[in-house]
C-alpha cells in the first residue's frame, strides 16, 4: 500500500511509519498551526459578516465599505485554509479538529488501517492512535507494536 515517490494512483493512501511521522512533526506542526489560525479567522470573519447582516435598516457608505473589507478578508482566509488542507492532503494526513490542532496520520496495524493522532498542543505530538473504525474521540496509547 505504500506509494512510490513518483506518480501514484489517486486511491492509494500513503502509509507512514512511526519514525517517518515523528520526523515530520515539525512540518505537521507548521501546517496544523496554519490550518488552525485560518479556521479561527474564518469563524471570526463569518461572525463579523453576520453582524453587518443583523444591523437594522440599510448600511451607510462607511459600513458598506467595512462589510466589503470583511468579506474580502473572509475569502482570503478561506483560500488560505483550503491551501493548508491541500498541503495535508498531499501527505494523506487528515485534519481531525482544525480548531484543536489535531490531525490523523495513516499507518497499518494488524492488517487494518489505523491513524496516529497528531496533537499540536501536546508536548509529545504523536502519543496516541486509533483504528479507522474507531469513533473520532478514541485515543489508544502508543505501544511498541504501533511504533514499528
Amino acid at each position: 500500500m505504500k506509494r512510490s515517490k513518483g506518480r501514484r494512483d489517486s486511491h492509494t493512501l500513503r502509509l507512514w511509519t512511526f519514525e517517518e511521522a515523528r520526523a515530520a512533526i515539525p512540518y505537521f506542526s507548521s501546517v496544523a498551526r496554519s490550518l488552525r489560525e485560518h479556521f479561527l479567522e474564518i469563524l471570526n470573519k463569518r461572525r463579523e459578516v453576520q453582524t453587518f447582516a443583523d444591523r437594522p435598516g440599510r448600511l451607510d457608505r462607511k459600513a458598506l465599505i467595512e462589510e466589503q473589507d470583511v468579506r474580502r478578508d473572509l475569502q482570503k482566509s478561506e483560500a488560505d485554509y483550503q491551501e493548508a488542507l491541500e498541503e495535508l492532503a498531499e501527505l494523506d494526513v487528515q485534519p481531525l479538529d482544525p480548531a484543536q490542532g489535531t490531525a490523523l496520520v495513516p499507518f497499518v496495524h494488524d492488517d487494518q488501517l489505523a491513524w496516529y493522532v497528531f496533537d499540536l498542543f501536546d508536548s509529545q505530538p504523536i502519543r496516541s492512535w486509533r483504528y479507522q473504525s474507531d469513533p473520532d474521540e478514541t485515543r489508544r496509547k502508543l505501544t511498541a507494536a504501533q511504533m514499528h
